[in-house]
């Protein structure tokens, strides 16, 4: 044994002690620290995978096969009742009209085609929604709170295009038609042409009268202004124009008749994205 081992043995006091624990913990909780660091600079780096989240295309068509086998059902039951009760539609179709048929398959043709375009008009609200339960989640905050909040509107404007098409287009153009024909010709209308006829005058105007709610969407979603629809009008009412002329039957009249609610239409548009504009302009 070495006599001096004693006197080469470091000797500590409590206060060293203390000391010597406290750089221990500081070195141990140092190194914590640094192993916490890099475990979150490799999450960080890490990509995250969001794949379990978010809808895959599958998942979106199968969605939309579903809204689709749905939109398919309500339709065929409307069209069956239809065509089951054609007896009670057939008076507000022809209006009391002589019409002609040029074959037995006409005669299905003709209920065929009347039945498809009422049960389309009752299912209507139920696409609608089906339509709307489809995009939604593909819709942002804004858009979404527009169209849930304007679709009855659009359903109202629908309506009232076709209302509009039925009590007054139709009418008015068939009978001054009819009048010209009888000029110089015996007239004798088919029923198969009537209903196309019918339709002609109807449907697209209720498309047209979409023409608001359109304006104001654009607007809602920064894409339309009122003074863009005021620099453009002269060509906004030639295209107009066009489009009456496209959608109904070729005479001066009809197109007359829809041009002139559509310019109003237009103007009433203009308005519309105005007040849409100082309204988003006032602070909260």
């Amino acid at each position: 044994m070495d006599p001096y081992g004693d006197h080469n043995r470091k000797i500590l006091s409590p206060l060293d002690k203390v000391a010597t624990e406290k750089k221990e913990e500081e070195r141990t909780a140092e190194a914590i620290d640094s192993e916490e660091s890099v475990k979150k600079e490799k999450a960080h780096d890490e990509p995250v995978d969001t794949s379990a989240d978010d809808p895959t295309l599958v998942d979106h068509l199968t969605e939309l096969r579903k809204q689709l086998i749905k939109s398919v059902a309500i339709f065929l039951f409307f069209f069956v009742v239809v065509f089951g009760t054609i007896n009670f539609w057939f008076p507000y179709v022809t209006r009391g009209h002589e019409l002609i048929v040029l074959g037995p398959m006409e005669v299905v043709k003709f209920y065929t085609s009347i039945s498809a375009a009422l049960a389309l008009g009752l299912a209507l609200p139920f696409l609608c929604h089906f339509l709307w339960q489809f995009v939604k989640p593909g819709l942002n905050e804004r858009e979404s709170q527009f169209l849930s909040l304007y679709s009855p509107v659009m359903l109202l404007l629908f309506l009232g295009g076709i209302a509009f098409g039925y009590f007054v287009v139709n009418p008015l153009s068939y009978n001054f038609l009819i009048s010209l024909g009888a000029m110089n010709f015996k007239v004798m209308v088919s029923a198969q042409e009537y209903a196309s006829f019918l339709l002609l005058t109807t449907l697209p105007l209720g498309l047209l009268f979409e023409l608001p709610i359109v304006a104001m969407f654009l607007a809602a979603i920064g894409l339309l202004t009122a003074d863009t629809m005021k620099k453009v009008r002269k060509w906004s009412y030639l295209s107009l124009a066009i489009l009456s002329a496209l959608i109904t039957p070729p005479d001066f009249v009809s197109q007359l008749i829809v041009l002139v609610p559509m310019i109003i239409l237009y103007e009433a548009s203009i308005r519309i994205v105005k007040y849409t504009e100082r309204r988003s302009a006032v602070p909260n």
